[in-house]
């Protein structure tokens, strides 16, 4: 998530926590909202309007980016609504945005002549060691991937990239 995204929800944060208590009126008892009221309510509104435009020119600049310099991409087919379910991992989930990513990457497809390719959702590319092939459970506060076999010591990431990269072709569909 970039800097400015962080900087634009805490002010959002500060904003809506300094106006906890105000009301935007009420029609059952025929309370009308106060002028101040509209305005916060506006501020708010631009507010998340700005935090949603951070996201999309961030997403948008990265799968160009990556579509310019990659003639083969490979992506996981998440669960992402089993992983915004769990609500530890649910901010980060819905900020990165993954569905709107693999989205732009299938429709700039035949603009820079890629190709992108789903590896299958149950393939355990993070669990499965890159050099021997041994599958381990895996939590997700580890970030070394360390293989009980042959002793291959790898960062994680880069570990679950080399195997989605060596994946077998009956794990693969494209998107």
């Amino acid at each position: 998530m970039p800097v400015t995204t962080k900087k634009a929800k805490t002010k959002l944060g500060k904003l809506q926590w300094r106006n906890r208590n105000k009301v935007l009126g009420n029609n059952l008892l025929k309370i009308r909202a106060s002028n101040k009221a509209k305005r916060y309510y506006t501020k708010l509104a631009r507010q998340h309007v700005h935090i949603a435009n951070i996201r999309l020119d961030t997403t948008q600049k990265m799968t160009t980016d990556i579509s310019r310099k990659a003639a083969l991409i490979r992506i996981e087919d998440l669960n992402v609504s089993g992983m915004i379910a769990n609500h530890k991992l649910a901010s980060a989930v819905s900020n990165n945005c993954f569905y709107e990513i693999r989205r732009q990457f299938t429709y700039k497809q035949p603009f820079y002549a890629t190709r992108v390719e789903l590896v299958d959702r149950w393939f355990p590319s993070s669990k499965m060691c890159s050099k021997c092939g041994h599958i381990q459970p895996m939590g997700l506060s580890e970030r070394v991937y360390r293989c009980g076999v042959c002793g291959n010591i790898q960062d994680r990431d880069e570990n679950a990239s080399i195997n989605l990269r060596d994946a077998p072709l009956n794990k693969i569909r494209l998107a």
